[in-house]
């Protein structure tokens, strides 16, 4: 994996040619009490879920979180890198880079 730096722009920014896409990184924590979008980890946007990291049910829970914190259809976030990892890069198609500086500030 790619050294990580502490550039909240570089994790957190518009796709180049890609007009209304922007291309964030999320941090998973699965099994969460409280679920909930918002604050930052390392420079990621937190994605608090309350379903395991099993078969993939954790990943398909923060996605669905992400479209509903952006106001965002579920089909408008896709996710470009992991998987398999509670780091995860997403592009969301039509989301407001004002709600994305908002969450990160809760």
């Amino acid at each position: 994996m790619p050294p990580q730096s502490g550039n909240r722009d570089e994790r957190h920014r518009e796709s180049a040619g890609h007009a209304g896409v922007v291309r964030i990184t999320i941090w998973v924590r699965p099994g969460s009490a409280r679920p909930g979008v918002g604050g930052e980890h390392d420079g990621a946007l937190i994605v608090r879920v309350s379903a395991p990291a099993v078969d993939g049910k954790a990943t398909a829970a923060a996605l669905a979180a992400v479209a509903a914190a952006f106001g965002v259809r579920p089909n408008a976030v896709t996710l470009v890198a992991g998987a398999a990892s509670r780091r995860k890069i997403v592009d969301l198609t039509g989301a407001d880079r004002a709600a994305l500086d908002r969450l990160l500030a809760l």
